[in-house]
């Protein structure tokens, strides 16, 4: 037990340094991309047509069945490791470990946003936008671009990197793949529109859940590193404390109100999905126009709340395994 701990915990952080350094290369196959391939062929035979009420039970199959080939794929796969040699245990469950974490490619993408908006191309700053948002990326100018990217790496912070480092430092890489499953199930079939209002709402639901207790570790984390990055934590607390709440999601106006108070700007609003305009509350006040250089920001922020999460996490285990020794 103890032997196996100590492995899992330096999968863990081996996993989170490859990102650090590697992120995804496209070139590598990535399990969420497969996660994402049966969450679509589910779609397709599953759901019927606009979604309608008979096809809650359908969209709960869905959720079972993906969560199910999730951590039965993993769990096999390490297992069979372990029996091998922990050494090769420690490799296969390293190289889950970074797949599951997602902090490098945030930091990438949503950096190719900032270089485009400072060489002035507004068109090839809203095309690198749209790979990493869900609205139509079109409609927006600069000011709303930069919005949209601080917003993104604002929530993402917690989706992509702490939630899966939360769910792997508890439950293993198992857990962490649980979670990404979840979460890629929400971002795919998640939408309250005729499509998946019905199909969708276990996904969601299940997605709240998983998100409930990190989303808000993240936002308090966040916090506390404000002043390691430089940035508003007093002002970053009283925006969390006011408008944390400000979103159709329970969850992802927890980690945006931090981000819009520390770095004094005012994020969310009105924005457009798929030709149709979607009514939402402003998120923090606004003390200062958002400009380029407020994504960087948001991204350190990200990476030292994600440094801290990891530091925590291998302390936490440690400490369990010196209580089993």
């Amino acid at each position: 037990m103890i032997k196996l701990l100590i492995y899992q915990t330096a999968a863990v952080l081996i996993g989170f340094i490859i990102d650090f350094f590697v992120g995804d290369p496209l070139f590598i196959p990535h399990p969420v991309t497969a996660i994402g391939k049966l969450i679509s062929f589910l779609d397709k035979k599953l759901r019927r047509g606009n979604s309608n009420e008979n096809d809650v039970g359908r969209g709960v199959i869905t959720v079972i069945a993906v969560v199910f080939v999730s951590a039965a794929i993993p769990a096999a796969l390490l297992f069979g490791m372990w029996k091998l040699h922990p050494l090769a245990y420690l490799a296969v469950n390293s190289i889950m470990c970074w797949q599951i974490v997602a902090a490098r490619q945030l930091a990438r993408e949503s950096g190719r946003v900032q270089k485009e908006l400072e060489k002035g191309d507004t068109d090839a700053a809203r095309k690198a936008l749209s790979n990493i948002v869900g609205r139509d990326t079109d409609v927006l100018d600069e000011s709303g671009i930069c919005r949209a990217a601080v917003e993104t790496v604002a929530e993402n912070t917690s989706d992509g990197v702490t939630a899966p480092l939360f769910y792997t430092f508890l439950f293993g890489a198992v857990g962490g793949f649980i979670y990404k499953a979840v979460n890629t199930m929400d971002s795919m079939i998640g939408y309250k529109n005729e499509k998946y209002l019905y199909f969708g709402k276990a996904a969601a639901k299940t997605d709240d859940f998983l998100n409930f207790v990190p989303s808000r570790l993240t936002a308090l984390l966040m916090i506390v590193c404000c002043p390691l990055c430089r940035l508003d934590g007093r002002t970053a607390y009283r925006i969390f404390r006011r408008d944390r709440y400000k979103h159709k999601s329970p969850n992802s106006a927890q980690t945006e109100s931090v981000c819009a108070g520390a770095l004094n700007v005012r994020l969310a609003g009105d924005a457009v999905y798929g030709g149709k305009l979607l009514k939402k509350e402003y998120i923090g006040d606004d003390i200062r126009p958002i400009e380029p250089k407020d994504i960087k920001r948001a991204g350190d922020l990200m990476y030292a709340v994600s440094c801290l999460t990891l530091l925590i996490g291998v302390l936490l285990r440690c400490v369990l395994i010196l209580i089993c020794l």
